[in-house]
């Protein structure tokens, strides 16, 4: 688990600290966390190639934490303990000179020399900025150090087991925080607490009573200004093989022997090792053309800008997964994700197997359909449980009805996602991270379909993926979701 950090003193260093990403989402999630007493004893240093003052970087932080909704007077506080260092091209004596200001802050600040460093970068930067931590002797110090890694880790399994070596020879496995947005979500966080707290559920899961599980990450939003990064990507690289993968092992895992990160990520590990090899037949890849959506006329994904000509990467995945162990032997877990789509979600959907016996049948009723689990992760965050009900009045005819959680309408407080996991890291917790084996078995799974992609179909923006995704589901062991 680690060393804990709660209510010790340090630097936060970000590496890419003027980008968007930290201006976006890692500054207003520390400052929430400052003005929440949960790590205000923290100096942050954000590292970049620009050259800028300390108050050059407040004034341009203050504007970005505006513009996230943070009120400028709570805000104050938090921006007098921000500075800025300049890294310049990234040789030894820079690195030497960032140890220097960060023994000089501790010194002034009267700081423990406990470090955390996000690499906030473009991956193929990270190995070098890993390797100059470590020549600089900026990966041990007094106190802890810890180093967040962003996705993508690695394009492939040769090139993530490169990374995870480069990372390994000047960082120790529990000194790394390989960060997944999606696993810093309240309800993703709580599918342990779901599963495991409710034995009305926990004793439900299984090949016995569930037919199918489906997991849907659906996007309206197009590539925007990610098309480089993007066309050399794809919807499997860039959903499927982190996100998405995280989802199944949460939902397949067995029970942990405790709750604590090595038990957690064991059994995440071995749903992961279980994973039958994917058959060509089991996928379907798509690639938005001219639609609409919500009644906007969209260009296609090869009309886009900075997009070549003849693109083939895929902008919708469709895949059925199985999982080889007493659990879940049997039971298809259904993935799929794509831009363009007709509703912006995040769901995952359990369908339980049908009753054995239609009683209703003879009463000229419809068939009495299937119970569904649905876990909404995104928008409106929450759970809902669908059965039959008898309709009033005269008759006997049945009626699918929800029972419904929504969180918003119980607790006024969602945290974001970096916001549970910059604090998490800062305390030394890391059941919420990817381990080194988690990212080589995953991509063991995906890199035979980059290596030798299956034929790639058209969708029309505004839809719900290519018709050739239905046929995944055709045998009727489960049923796409609409949002």
């Amino acid at each position: 688990m680690g060393e804990n950090g709660n209510g010790s003193s340090g630097s936060f260093v970000i590496f890419g600290g003027t980008g968007d990403l930290a201006r976006r989402k890692l500054l207003p999630a520390l400052c929430r966390l400052s003005e929440r007493k949960e790590l205000e004893r923290c100096r942050v240093v954000a590292v970049s190639r620009h050259e800028s003052t300390d108050a050059a970087f407040r004034k341009s932080a203050l504007e970005a934490l505006s513009l996230a909704g943070r009120p400028s007077t709570a805000s104050l506080g938090f921006v007098e303990r921000l500075h800025h260092h300049t890294i310049r091209s990234g040789t030894p004596e820079d690195y030497q000179g960032l140890a220097q200001r960060l023994v000089a802050l501790e010194q002034e600040h009267q700081l423990e020399q406990n470090r955390v460093f996000y690499l906030a970068l473009p991956p193929e930067t990270v190995p070098k900025t890993a390797v100059g931590l470590g020549v600089a002797g900026l990966s041990k110090s007094n106190g802890f150090t810890r180093l967040i890694v962003e996705k993508p880790f690695g394009h492939d399994l040769s090139s993530a087991m490169e990374l995870n070596a480069v990372l390994h020879r000047h960082f120790d496995e529990s000194q790394i925080y390989r960060i997944d947005h999606y696993l810093g979500k309240e309800t993703v966080q709580n599918l342990l607490v779901f599963r495991f707290a409710n034995v009305i559920f926990e004793s439900l899961w299984n090949r016995e009573r569930v037919r199918a599980v489906e997991i849907t990450v659906a996007e309206e939003l197009g590539v925007g200004g990610r098309a480089g990064y993007y066309d050399g990507s794809g919807a499997l690289r860039d959903m499927v093989q982190n996100h998405m993968t995280q989802l199944v092992t949460l939902m397949g895992m067995e029970v942990p022997a405790a709750f604590e990160a090595d038990s957690i990520r064991h059994e995440k590990i071995k749903v992961l090792r279980s994973i039958v090899p994917i058959d060509e037949k089991d996928v379907v890849r798509g690639q938005y053309t001219l639609g609409d959506v919500r009644g906007e006329r969209v260009r296609g994904y090869l009309d886009e800008a900075d997009i070549p000509k003849g693109s083939q990467t895929e902008t919708f995945v469709a895949l059925r997964l199985g999982i080889d162990t007493w659990r879940w032997q049997g039971v298809p877990f259904y993935l799929r994700t794509g831009k363009r789509l007709a509703r912006r979600f995040t769901e995952i959907a359990v369908h339980f197997r049908d009753v054995p016996v239609s009683l209703f049948k003879s009463l000229c009723n419809p068939l009495d359909s299937p119970d569904v689990l649905v876990i909404t992760l995104q928008p409106d965050e929450g759970f809902s449980l669908h059965f039959d009900v008898k309709t009033p009045g005269h008759g006997f005819k049945l009626q699918r009805v929800p029972l419904t959680f929504k969180y918003g309408q119980l607790f006024e407080h969602m945290p974001e996602a970096y916001e549970t996991l910059l604090l998490d890291v800062w305390n030394g917790d890391q059941t919420l991270f990817v381990h080194a084996d988690e990212v080589r078995e995953s991509w063991r799974l995906y890199t035979p379909l980059l290596e030798k992609p299956p034929r790639l179909y058209t969708y029309p923006a505004g839809s719900f993926g290519p018709a050739e995704a239905d046929r995944l589901t055709a045998s009727g062991e489960g049923l796409w979701q609409k949002g």
